[in-house]
């Protein structure tokens, strides 16, 4: 099915191990605010490396596992089965910094964090703009031979794993002015600290923080390409993010239909199974209708990409996929928890903590508007032949 090649088959398979090794484990974070036991959280980074999971969207020649973007939609879709982000130790890497990376940035933050010896984030979302980055009024002012860094950056994901922040900020000055420009900042550093760190509906062991960045020095160097190129950048980070999203949707979405389909069988109620009794039944009918529809609109966008195709059509296939597969899961999710009944409101219940866990997917990288908004764009310019 799908047309999977045996070499496809192959690591999604190791990608479906590793997260059957980390689903019994979790009751336990969601109980222990996203955190495994210390000895449990080493195995499964271990293990990463042992099933060749590490850096799959980077280049072999960086250490990377130089996977398809179909092979890389396919691990995703087993991240997307574990509950608790108990699967994002399968880490992806900024790809997009590859070919611009100089060789100081390419040894100190590049192949060490393909290697899984450093981590990043991201400080791009502002409190006054989130999805369109034209709105950010974060400076980033000449200072000598370096930059000042200013500003207040939200919802900075993983910041508490993290060892270096990826800045984005509007040029104060120079012949760019009012331009992007992309920064790479150690942490910690002067001049960076934690205003908040608010709580979310999921319970992740990824914290999502307001950071604070008040006159941070940093070298030329640390300038990620040329002034003016930010934004393509962070553009390149959200097309690529938004696959991955969708693909971790179909991979819940997968998981909520077996584990509901699972208790409607064995449920007995009246002498029957639920999943006998029509309305059940068709809520079930319903997810794995739209899985199957989610699942090969995913597939077919990815391979898109590997063939190359238009760099414009791609990043519309990219909001298409990420809106579709992100709202087809919190439909499947609210499905699984109807069809689960009062179980499906305990949090020992996977229904329960995808219910909580896929809202947000439907708000980060873009939300749902935005990209319909997108969509709208590519529409009016290039027609519904050049989309669909």
């Amino acid at each position: 099915m799908y047309a999977l090649t045996d070499e496809d088959l192959a690591i999604r398979a190791r990608a479906r191990a590793l997260g059957d090794e980390l689903i019994p484990w979790e009751e336990h974070a969601e109980a222990h605010e996203g955190k495994l036991p210390p000895e449990v959280a080493e195995r499964a980074r271990a293990r990463v490396d042992e099933l060749g999971l590490r850096a799959t969207n980077m280049p072999a020649s960086l250490g990377g596992g130089g996977c398809s973007m179909l092979q890389q939609v396919l691990v995703q879709e087993e991240v997307g089965r574990v509950t608790n982000g108990l699967m994002w130790v399968v880490s992806t890497p900024p790809q997009w910094w590859v070919e611009v990376a100089t060789p100081e940035q390419t040894e100190r933050w590049l192949r060490p964090t393909v290697a899984g010896r450093r981590a990043e984030c991201y400080a791009i979302t502002e409190e006054g703009a989130g999805s369109d980055v034209s709105d950010l009024v974060a400076t980033a002012r000449r200072d000598g031979d370096g930059y000042r860094l200013d500003g207040v950056k939200w919802h900075v994901t993983s910041f508490n794993h993290a060892d270096y922040v990826l800045f984005e900020a509007v040029l104060a000055d120079g012949p760019a002015a009012g331009d992007h420009a992309l920064f790479v900042v150690d942490l910690p550093t002067d001049g960076v600290r934690v205003r908040s760190d608010p709580t979310y509906s999921h319970t992740l062991d990824h914290h999502h923080p307001v950071v604070a960045f008040e006159e941070v020095r940093v070298p030329a160097g640390q300038r990620i390409g040329e002034e003016g190129e930010g934004t393509k950048f962070s553009y390149a980070w959200f097309r690529f993010e938004r696959f991955m999203v969708a693909a971790r949707c179909v991979g819940a979405a997968g998981r909520l239909l077996e584990e509901a389909t699972a208790f409607a069988t064995r449920r007995i109620v009246g002498g029957q199974a639920i999943v006998e009794r029509q309305l059940v039944g068709a809520m079930l009918a319903d997810s794995a209708t739209e899985l199957y529809a989610a699942r090969s609109m995913l597939y077919e966008a990815a391979r898109g990409v590997d063939e190359g195709r238009d760099v414009k059509l791609q990043h519309a296939q990219a909001s298409m996929v990420k809106l579709y597969c992100s709202e087809m899961a919190g439909r499947a999710a609210d499905r699984a928890v109807q069809v689960f009944g009062g179980r499906g409101y305990m949090r020992d219940n996977v229904a329960e903590r995808f219910f909580r866990e896929l809202r947000v997917e439907r708000i980060w990288e873009g939300t749902s508007e935005v990209q319909r908004v997108i969509l709208a764009g590519q529409l009016s310019k290039r027609g519904p032949n050049a989309l669909c």
